[in-house]
């Protein structure tokens, strides 16, 4: 697959290690979003690159110095003691301005605490170095630790920290060159992750990849949430047990609780970390303060994690006797509802991108709760414009149902009237379609209209 998108992350790192004196870059994010190749894409015309392993720290170096031998000719006929032998006789040999490569860091840090420590004292002398270094990880807790923490050695020191986010769905339709309703479909599944896109792309189809890839005891994502877990996380069990509980519509703190048995106090620890990591999103009703609110529900962040307890963790005996037929009936039957709850999210997450008569608006939330006389309501959509006198009110429908376009904008504006927040606000009423055959009615978006605002 091609180098997709990440412009900008490139861009910055290339100027980094461009600079006249030595510089540290520190880049983290989870495990298959990209980093490895993004690096590979900024060392490519000049640089050393090694990737750790979790072997010992004297193995380490003998690997680390037979990488550098490939520019260094004869760096690896020398025995190092210890990492600061190796980084000064690098010093010393290096041609000045290359730019060194240290891929999955953490591991290095598991065998060689001190190692932290060790780069503080070099960069402590960085007008001395000859060489730009590059720090990665997929270790998201550790990585930003290392620089955020202010009593970690490499505090302070980093010249570029820079957390790799998942791509846009622009992107994956490029990449898979679908249309774009089959995009989102698609996207519901893989999410930004560019390694899961190539494995998409092994196959002719999406049933066929889903099949080969995760419907199989033998697929390289069949356990794809514990590799994940291992690189931030002691207790894969629990996290496992709270992904589990959420996506069966579990999603309320005091349902989760009462489901493991434990006190709600207990779980705001691990739920909070799966937050952090990004696995995790708690939302709680627009207009809500996020500090204070009460109403919170726990919904699965990551499109894959969310696929996977929803559509293999409960049919793993099916997945174990390869009940193919049953798996694929499954699927098909589920997907429309599954795609639907991630239309109406990528939709949300658009609206911050949207530019209605010149506005342009907040992030976009839910809304639950009560209107004006006291009934229930519930929003897919609302957003506060960024001058703060308009209200875009959605609605996402993800069917082939016929639909009367008119009424339900109609309805949709009788609901954001009653709104108890919608006084001395103008409404902009907006409806989000899988489908549309009314081309006069404004504020209708399509697929392919949201899929256009992340280019």
């Amino acid at each position: 697959m091609d180098f997709l998108n990440r412009h900008s992350e490139l861009s910055r790192l290339k100027k980094n290690c461009s600079r006249t004196t030595a510089s540290l870059s520190i880049v983290y994010g989870r495990r298959r979003i990209g980093k490895s190749r993004l690096i590979k894409e900024v060392l490519k015309e000049k640089g050393i690159y090694f990737m750790a392993d979790q072997s010992e720290a004297v193995r380490q170096i003998e690997l680390f110095a037979k990488q550098i031998a490939l520019q260094i000719n004869g760096f690896d006929k020398v025995v190092y003691p210890n990492w600061e032998a190796l980084f000064d006789s690098l010093n010393y040999r290096v041609k000045k301005g290359t730019t060194i490569c240290i891929d999955e860091f953490p591991y290095l840090i598991k065998s060689t605490p001190a190692l932290p420590s060790i780069l503080q004292r070099i960069w402590d002398n960085k007008q001395q170095l000859h060489y730009h270094l590059i720090l990665c990880g997929s270790s998201q807790q550790l990585m930003h630790s290392l620089v955020f923490n202010a009593a970690a050695p490499l505090y302070g020191r980093a010249n570029e920290i820079m957390k790799i986010e998942p791509i846009s769905v622009y992107y994956l339709q490029k990449a898979l060159n679908t249309s774009a309703i089959q995009t989102i479909i698609e996207y519901s599944i893989w999410g930004g992750i560019p390694r899961y896109w190539e494995l998409r792309l092994t196959e002719k189809d999406l049933l066929s990849a889903i099949h080969h890839h995760v419907f199989s005891s033998q697929g390289i994502l069949y356990n794809e949430p514990v590799h994940l877990f291992l690189d931030d996380m002691r207790d894969t069990v629990h996290s496992f047990t709270l992904l589990s509980l959420i996506a069966t519509g579990c999603n309320r703190l005091s349902e989760i609780a009462a489901r493991i048995e434990k006190p709600a106090t207990h779980l705001s620890a691990p739920l909070n970390k799966l937050i952090q990591l990004g696995y995790l999103q708690r939302e709680i009703p627009f207009g809500e303060n996020e500090k204070n609110s009460k109403r919170s529900l726990y919904k699965i962040n990551d499109s894959f994690l969310d696929f996977y307890f929803q559509f293999i963790v409960p049919h793993r005996s099916l997945i174990a006797i390869e009940k193919k037929d049953i798996l694929t009936k499954l699927f098909n039957d589920k997907l429309p509802q599954y795609v639907s709850a991630h239309w109406e999210k990528i939709c949300r997450q658009s609206v911050a991108l949207l530019k209605i008569n010149q506005l342009q608006f907040q992030p976009a939330s839910r809304y639950w709760g009560t209107t004006l006389t006291g009934s229930q309501i519930e929003l897919d959509i609302v957003a506060l414009s960024t001058n703060n006198k308009y209200l875009l009110v959605g609605e996402c429908k993800w069917n082939e149902k016929a639909i009367n376009e008119n009424e339900l904008m109609n309805k949709l504006k009788a609901k954001a009237a009653s709104l108890p927040f919608a006084k001395d606000k103008e409404i902009i009423p907006a409806l989000f379609l899988k489908t549309t055959k009314n081309k006069s009615l404004e504020q209708v978006y399509t697929p392919q209209n949201i899929i256009d605002l992340w280019s």
